[in-house]
């Protein structure tokens, strides 16, 4: 009994000084602290290196006034700089953020605050079991927080990525059109500058805005329109849209190759989509024949079972 009495005192020792580590590291989050020099200067040099971008992050933080929208903008800044202090870029998930148009630091809050969440969700299942009568381990609900904050901590991160994938395949069909809208300008005899920027009005689809916001900060910048196009393209991760970059700068003096250019990529782009489309739908047979497999697999252990059954009584 004083051996079992020493086993719980210790899981509780243990699971309190989970929840202890679970709260400390939330308020060091929330809580302002001192910032160091190498943590400002990475922030300065993010802030330089997004630019133009930062104004929709603001604009979004704009919308999350009020007290809890307050919370989560410190919890996702105090997030942001810890992963720069750490050197974690993430390019691959900031891609699939500025796809969405959501901003870095909102999504790191809304993790941190989920993975919280888990902490006490993983004891808060063990205490109704308890309560149900069920005897468990003590050490189950520090096991149980763990593992409920880090699936909390990367349901985001799947989300996020699903979600872009879906919009990055509407952006390259839309690409693909955009391809020949500017060929067919060329060929009505404006200049490459032009065609792009009439290309980019004829619709107010989310793709071809952030197409024609592009162009138009290259205006206000003085750089090419081109590549104001390969960095959109490197900001989205849109691998044709980096191609088009850099034939339209290797080919934007004549008019008839950048047409002939801009005529085979949206070729290329459109067969490519088309395999994408028949290669789903092979996929989607062959599950629908295995289905069927199955569905006459077991009509005919149906039919035979009786059978089966006799002769084994025999």
């Amino acid at each position: 009994m004083e051996f079992q009495g020493a086993d719980t005192l210790t899981y509780s020792v243990l699971v309190g000084a989970v929840l202890g580590l679970g709260i400390y590291l939330l308020v060091r989050a929330i809580a302002p602290g001192r910032r160091g020099a190498v943590a400002t200067v990475a922030r300065v040099d993010a802030l330089r290196a997004r630019g133009a971008g930062r104004t929709t992050t603001s604009s979004a933080q704009a919308q999350e006034e009020g007290r809890f929208g307050g919370l989560r903008a410190q919890i996702g800044q105090r997030a942001a700089e810890f992963y720069l202090r750490q050197g974690w870029e993430q390019r691959s998930l900031r891609s699939d953020l500025a796809v969405l148009d959501r901003s870095w630091e909102s999504f790191l809050a809304t993790k941190v605050l989920l993975s919280a969440v888990g902490l006490v969700f993983g004891p808060g299942v063990y205490a109704l079991i308890s309560v149900a009568g069920f005897g468990l381990n003590p050490v189950i609900p520090v096991w149980l927080a763990l593992v409920a904050a880090l699936l909390f901590f990367l349901l985001p991160d799947l989300e996020v990525r699903r979600d872009a994938a879906e919009k990055r395949k509407d952006l390259r069909r839309v690409v693909a059109a955009y391809l020949d809208l500017v060929a067919m300008n060329l060929a009505g005899g404006r200049g490459l500058p032009e065609a792009l920027m009439a290309a980019a009005d004829i619709s107010d689809g989310w793709a071809l805005r952030r197409v024609r916001n592009a162009l138009a900060d290259a205006r206000i910048t003085g750089t090419s329109q081109w590549q104001a196009l390969g960095n959109l393209g490197d900001e989205l991760g849109i691998e044709e849209l980096k191609d088009l970059s850099a034939s339209l700068a290797l080919v934007s003096d004549d008019g008839a190759k950048v047409r002939e250019s801009l005529a085979a990529r949206a070729e290329t782009m459109r067969h490519r989509e088309l395999a994408e489309i028949e290669g789903a739908a092979g996929e989607k047979s062959q599950s629908m024949l295995v289905a069927q497999l199955l569905l006459c697999a077991g009509f005919l252990v149906f039919l035979v079972y009786p059978a089966a059954i006799r002769v084994l009584q025999v």
